[in-house]
């Protein structure tokens, strides 16, 4: 995976995803990418719960990127959700959490799946980037940010 946009399409982006708590956003997810994969939307969100049982996801900053690996899935997927509101997500500096990128692997993508997290952990980290994220005014703009940000990285 050189650039996100190798995960994410214009389509994979909710700009205003309103969730109450960990649990309401996971199923928010998992039916928006089950819509995308045809993976059921139940399989998504325990495979997510059951992840961020090992640990949180959020690393901080308003930041998340809570993601599985799953039998029945072909190649790594993303889902980018900019929450209408914050939401309390255990995070590794307690702040709540209104940015959410969600990694989907194949069972198999060890090496796929890593590329990947880090690629997005990298992007993210960048609060230049983060703020325009939360600053976005749409979908498209917002995948223009995160499709760019690979490129700029390289350059």
């Amino acid at each position: 995976m050189n650039e996100l946009s190798d995960i994410l399409t214009a389509d994979a982006i909710d700009e205003h995803l309103a969730a109450a708590n960990k649990k309401a956003l996971f199923q928010q997810l998992a039916g928006a990418v089950s819509r995308r994969t045809g993976l059921p939307a139940k399989t998504i969100a325990t495979a997510l719960a059951d992840r961020e049982k090992i640990g949180s996801t959020g690393f901080g900053a308003g930041i998340a990127i809570p993601h599985a690996k799953l039998e029945g899935i072909d190649r790594v997927v993303g889902y980018f959700a900019r929450l209408a509101s914050p939401i309390d997500f255990q995070a590794v500096d307690g702040l709540p959490v209104d940015l959410v990128f969600t990694i989907l692997s194949p069972a198999d993508a060890g090496a796929d799946h890593l590329k990947a997290l880090a690629g997005v952990s990298r992007a993210l980290r960048d609060r230049n980037l983060t703020a325009k994220l939360r600053g976005a005014r749409s979908r498209d703009a917002i995948f223009a940010l995160l499709a760019g940000i690979e490129s700029r990285h390289a350059a």
